[in-house]
């Protein structure tokens, strides 16, 4: 029998163990930035374990192997770890250590721990570090082990670079700067490092394709009060790139040049930067004689807050992801062809790409029927590709970007009859989703404030969801992005963030049944500015998404008059916005879904 290729990659990387004297390898899944999403050239940690999930971290020793994945991924890891010798630890399950815990009961007075410092987030990077010197060992993390056995690594891809105008952005790039450096001075630094590939985007107003469903460019930047210098591959800049960059004071070096940079630092350098968003060697970068000042990136914040001509543009961005969305919908409910949760995805894909100024997927969608809808970030695969029958619930999470911005969007279709079980769950979504799409609040509040407002309908019947309830949205950046979002309780260590005018957050309730079928509802919601009296400034939210709901698996009777009147008054909108796009036959079709519901009257 044939060798496990896993097998041999794991006795490769225990000689180079063995070669540099680490006895705990640990491969993360990130990228040298901390990004949600990693081209193929970082999946180390999938090439060692064959583990293709998008979450988890190995650990390797001389003896063993194991790989700590959460929930969403158990039955697939379990299958693809078969025959590897790699052990599965499921997250968050009774008696099942942490990564931190495992790696403790490993160290003792001599051991060595090794990883990849520039994949490594420096957070966790300082946690093993701590362990290390409690027990009397060390850590080496300047070595890519992974790298050194890996003959056939994947490239990272030469994506374009391409500038995004200001009829785009709203703001040229050396006004941001400059925004940044009135932040640099409240904070009395004299140095501020970036990494974040989103914040760096959004600050010189270009994107590119570095990474999956996020149009980003791999880099770093470093910024004083008076320069600013872009590390990044030379080999991708054009002479029209660097044009830009000259004439907004941006030098260009290339990509590994920061590390021996940041080692050049005057001592008593008043450094600003984010250890949640830095890698573990560029933080060990700087000279311990540097000042470091842990905080927010400004740049966090000021991308949150959507500018005039962004938010005009992304309404746009909205029309279009809603026409396409429709036409989906009118395809699956009137029954024009067979088709399975793949096909499915993909035919919603082809109505996106038939908008102008269309840019892709903000994520890889989940389009999941009946039970595979109780599993929250389902993603359908050949061997789980289901086909989408008259009965049950189909869930559709899907979103794109635009030239005019990146949309998030949840529909459940009732895909024929339903339960009586199944409408009430959905109309106690819909009334969740409503009852937090029209809230109104003061001024100073946080979407922790607000989130109980959304659940409430759901908790009346005795259930709940375990993810947040929505979060922020990137502008053709990554389709979660921080730091506004609704959320049930206060992660240690967070500072809430204020929910502002011009801030972008998804709005997504939901009901999961396990075996069964899943609910989830969302739109985007932007925060606007409302009546202001003796009580002070009060806002509220325009409804962004343009999409309807599913008449046939509402009940009135179960709504009250002003839900109701906030589901019509959705639907007349979505009719006007929508309908004008839309083929005649489609056209009265959703004429019909957005028809005016009634007290008690349910179909």
């Amino acid at each position: 029998m044939r060798e496990n290729p896993i097998c041999v990659r794991l006795a490769a990387l225990r000689e180079k163990m063995l070669e540099y004297g680490i006895d705990i390898y640990i491969v993360p899944s990130s990228d040298c930035h901390e990004s949600e999403y990693v081209s193929a050239h970082f999946r180390a940690r999938e090439y060692i374990t064959g583990f293709t999930g998008s979450a988890g971290t190995a650990v390797i020793t001389m003896e063993e192997a194991g790989l700590w994945t959460d929930g969403r991924y158990f039955l697939q890891a379990e299958g693809q770890l078969k025959r590897s010798g790699i052990r599965l630890y499921r997250m968050g399950e009774p008696d099942v250590p942490t990564v931190r815990e495992y790696v403790e009961s490993q160290l003792g007075q001599g051991k060595c721990i090794g990883f990849d410092g520039r994949v490594m987030g420096a957070s966790k990077a300082l946690e093993f570090e701590q362990a290390a010197r409690a027990q009397g060992a060390s850590l080496l993390a300047l070595e890519d082990l992974v790298g050194m056995i890996w003959t056939d690594r994947p490239d990272i891809p030469d994506a374009e670079i391409f500038v995004l105008e200001e009829c785009y952005s709203g703001e040229p790039a050396d006004n941001k700067i400059a925004r940044v450096r009135c932040a640099m001075e409240e904070q009395r630094a004299d140095v501020h490092v970036l990494a974040s590939l989103c914040d760096i985007s959004w600050l010189l107003n270009l994107r590119g394709g570095d990474i999956p469903c996020v149009p980003v460019v791999l880099s770093f930047l470093v910024m004083t009060l008076r320069t600013c210098v872009w590390y990044v591959r030379p080999s991708i800049v054009t002479d029209e790139i660097r044009n830009y960059l000259s004439k907004h004071g941006v030098e260009i070096r290339g990509y590994d040049e920061i590390y021996s940079d940041l080692k050049t630092l005057p001592a008593g350098t008043r450094v600003l930067v984010d250890r949640k968003n830095v890698n573990y060697r560029l933080l060990k970068s700087l000279p311990v004689s540097t000042v470091v000042i842990d905080q927010s990136n400004p740049t966090e914040i000021m991308k949150a807050v959507k500018n005039e001509t962004e938010i005009k543009n992304i309404r746009e961005a909205h029309r279009k992801e809603s026409i396409a969305f429709t036409r989906f919908l009118y395809r699956l409910k009137t029954g024009k062809a067979n088709l399975t949760e793949l096909s499915a995805a993909e035919y919603l894909d082809a109505c996106r790409a038939e908008q102008e100024h269309c840019l892709g997927q903000s994520f890889t969608p989940i389009c999941a029927y009946g039970a595979h809808g109780a599993i929250v970030h389902y993603s359908a695969t050949a061997e789980t590709d289901a086909p989408i029958l008259q009965e049950n619930f189909l869930l559709v999470d899907a979103g794109g970007h635009y030239l005019e911005g990146t949309t998030d969007t949840t529909r459940t279709i009732a895909m024929g009859s339903l339960s009586l079980k199944q409408k009430r769950m959905y109309t106690a979504v819909l009334r969740a989703n409503l009852r937090l799409a029209y809230a109104k609040f003061l001024k100073g509040a946080t979407g922790y404030s607000l989130d109980a407002l959304c659940r409430e309908p759901l908790w009346q019947l005795g259930v709940d969801f375990k993810h947040g309830t929505g979060h922020g949205v990137g502008y053709l950046l990554n389709v979660h992005e921080g730091p506004n979002a609704f959320r049930l309780r206060i992660p240690k260590g967070e500072e809430p963030a204020e929910l502002q005018p011009g801030m972008v957050t998804t709005d997504e309730p939901g009901v999961y049944i396990a075996g069964d079928y899943g609910i989830r509802l969302e739109n985007e919601l932007l925060c606007v500015e409302g009546p202001s009296n003796e009580y002070g400034q009060f806002l509220e939210f325009e409804i962004l998404t343009l999409i309807p709901f599913d008449r046939a698996a509402i009940l009135p009777e179960e709504m009250d008059s002003e839900e109701l009147r906030w589901l019509n008054a959705y639907h007349q909108r979505v009719y006007e916005t929508v309908g004008p796009y839309l083929p005649e036959e489609e056209r009265e079709w959703l004429k019909a879904c957005t028809a005016r519901l009634q007290l008690g009257k349910s179909e």
